[in-house]
């Protein structure tokens, strides 16, 4: 099997849970301890073995990829102060691969923005799918979990999560059966109400996909909410490549909310060796 090269980062939403923060910066740009969410996505491709970045935007959103590039100006200044420390922080993300980008004109859910970057992806092909929103704390990189798994089978392979069945008409949530170290789905059912949800296994934003997910794609049928739904197109490949789930290993924060935002800072304070004393001493005083 082909090495997984790519990953595929839909980051063209207005990110409206956050404003007025999101006004003017993208919500991907807003920082989880020292790092913005975006970044935090990107290393963990990086560390999963994924060296081609393809961030699919919307017009207004080129301060992401401007992140990934290198300041010839700060560098130049930090080296006159000779602050060596700080330029290995501003440099280190233009090293984490080849970055490219494909404009999203308006938002027509996540399985349009999927498309939009079809021409980087290759015949007979696997490739990743991160959403930037879902930052996992973890030993081992949620993406190389399910790369681990992919590369055993054709199919597609997707991570998944235990949620309380009060919360599964939030998620798309998988009908399937339990196979060793895999689960082999059936279909998945996008936001269900509780009565009709086939489970409490819920889809989290890491997908291994492979290219011919685009056949059903480029029909362009509209799903729930009337979008184009990336749950359509992954239910037609349970009867032909396969598809398949993960239940991984880590801790999920929902960023796209306020209080998953919060929650995750709080949690990667606390495994900060330079703040964890401080911040441990401020949250049992409130």
């Amino acid at each position: 099997m082909k090495k997984i090269t790519k990953a595929i980062f839909p980051v063209a939403g207005l990110g409206t849970r956050f404003l007025p923060a999101t006004k003017a910066i993208p919500k991907e740009m807003l920082v989880i301890l020292d790092k913005p969410i975006i970044e935090w996505a990107v290393l963990e491709a990086f560390k999963s073995g994924i060296d081609e970045m393809i961030f699919v935007i919307s017009p207004q959103k080129d301060s992401i990829l401007e992140h990934f590039r290198n300041s010839e100006l700060l560098e130049q200044v930090l080296k006159k102060k000779k602050k060596n420390n700080e330029i290995h922080l501003i440099t280190s993300q233009s090293k984490l691969g080849k970055f490219f980008s494909v404009i999203q004109n308006e938002p027509k859910g996540l399985g349009h923005a999927v498309w939009c970057a079809r021409k980087f992806i290759d015949k007979d092909e696997k490739f990743a799918v991160i959403l930037p929103d879902d930052i996992i704390m973890s030993e081992i990189p949620v993406t190389k979990q399910i790369m681990k798994v992919s590369y055993k089978t054709r199919g597609a392979v997707v991570a998944l999560e235990s949620v309380a069945m009060k919360d599964v008409s939030k998620y798309g949530i998988v009908e399937s059966e339990k196979q060793f170290d895999k689960f082999f789905i059936k279909k998945i059912v996008e936001k269900p109400k509780k009565s009709k949800a086939p489970s409490n296994l819920s889809v989290v934003g890491r997908y291994i996909l492979h290219s011919d997910i685009f056949k059903y794609l480029d029909l362009k049928k509209k799903g729930f909410g009337n979008e184009i739904q990336l749950t359509d197109a992954l239910n037609t490949l349970t009867k032909s490549l396969g598809l398949y789930g993960v239940e991984f290993e880590g801790n999920r924060f929902d960023c796209g909310s306020k209080l998953g935002f919060i929650k995750a800072n709080l949690f990667f304070g606390l495994n900060d060796k330079e703040i964890k004393k401080d911040l441990n001493s401020i949250i049992k005083r409130i």
